[in-house]
């Protein structure tokens, strides 16, 4: 086939698709028109790569042919209905999907901080496997509390968003393996642990946990809920429920990116709390209920709106229109 001539043959109904893709307003008749041409134009691209597959006039018509696809399918442009929907529905429902597991996460995990902690306290031999007696004095005395004033405020709460994020993303990301969530928790629970041990040998533990309790209660709820929703992800391949296994994991995986979002904000204020609040001059107390507050507040913003949501039928999962069509299911 002669490229050029085929082009010169309908050059014409390219250009006027051109001018109504491109158009602002169009009557009955110019839309009409505009699927008449999309089609007509469409079948001019197959037989162009079938025939002769010029690079250039592929990829103009292509492109042709996307920018009239969206103007007659209607482009969806991001907006603030979608934003507060996000926030007031998928997101709280999403958490709230995840409470249970996020409980059972937080009551695992502290409670192996405890154990071990107890049992480096009250055992010389242990405390002695993680430094020399000077080590861990100078951990004590000054290092624990130095980490936090190293550094600007910004830059530390930056830098503690990011280490907190990337902790969140594995979990998340790597939730359906339900090795790395635990795996998460395992190592960061028994460094809590081992921490408040070497603080509480040295007369320490009141810093212990006035340097942690401010930005730590809502900062561990993060990885609870990103370790809770990696699990409940990795649960559904045994149990996907009344769905088939390939449905429930896509329409969980869907929500765990809901999740994932939600906790971009939540690990946000934690990395605030603990650059700007924790090194404040407020007393000790003040600073911790500053950080109760901010843990009710997401508590109260995941069940109020959360069990709302769900029991309109909301999972955190995208719209239908994003998602795609699902077939019926039996039971």
């Amino acid at each position: 086939m002669d490229v050029d001539a085929f082009a010169a043959t309908h050059g014409s109904e390219w250009e006027r698709l051109k001018v109504l893709t491109r158009s602002s307003r169009l009557n009955a008749s110019e839309a009409d028109e505009l699927v008449r041409l999309y089609q007509a134009v469409a079948t001019h691209l197959s037989t162009v790569r079938s025939a002769a597959p010029d690079p250039a006039l592929v990829s103009e018509l292509s492109d042709l042919l996307g920018r009239a696809r969206a103007r007659i399918a209607g482009s969806q442009e991001p907006s603030w209905r979608d934003l507060s929907r996000f926030f007031l529905v998928s997101l709280p429902a999403a958490f709230y999907r995840v409470r249970w597991w996020t409980i059972g996460a937080a009551i695992l995990s502290i409670g192996l901080a405890v154990a071990v902690g107890v049992h480096v306290a009250s055992s010389p031999a242990a405390l002695a496997q993680l430094g020399t007696p000077s080590e861990l004095k100078a951990y004590a005395d000054q290092a624990f509390e130095a980490y936090y004033s190293n550094h600007p405020a910004p830059s530390f709460a930056a830098q503690v968003w990011t280490n907190n994020a990337w902790i969140a993303a594995q979990c998340v990301g790597l939730g359906i393996t339900g090795f790395v969530p635990v795996w998460v928790l395992f190592n960061n629970f028994v460094g809590v642990g081992e921490a408040g041990a070497i603080m509480a040998t040295h007369g320490h533990l009141g810093a212990f946990f006035g340097l942690t309790l401010p930005h730590g209660q809502l900062e561990l709820t993060a990885i609870f809920i990103a370790c809770g929703t990696g699990l409940k992800l990795f649960w559904t391949m045994f149990d996907p429920g009344p769905r088939p296994r390939g449905r429930a994991l896509a329409e969980e995986g869907r929500s765990l990116i809901t999740v994932a979002l939600g906790l971009v904000v939540v690990l946000a204020v934690s990395g605030v709390i603990e650059g700007f609040v924790v090194r404040s001059s407020l007393p000790i107390g003040v600073e911790i209920g500053i950080g109760t507050l901010a843990l009710a507040a997401y508590w109260t913003y995941t069940i109020v709106l959360g069990r709302r949501a769900v029991a309109a039928g909301e999972t955190g999962d995208v719209g239908a229109d994003h998602a795609g069509a699902t077939l019926p299911v039996v039971g």
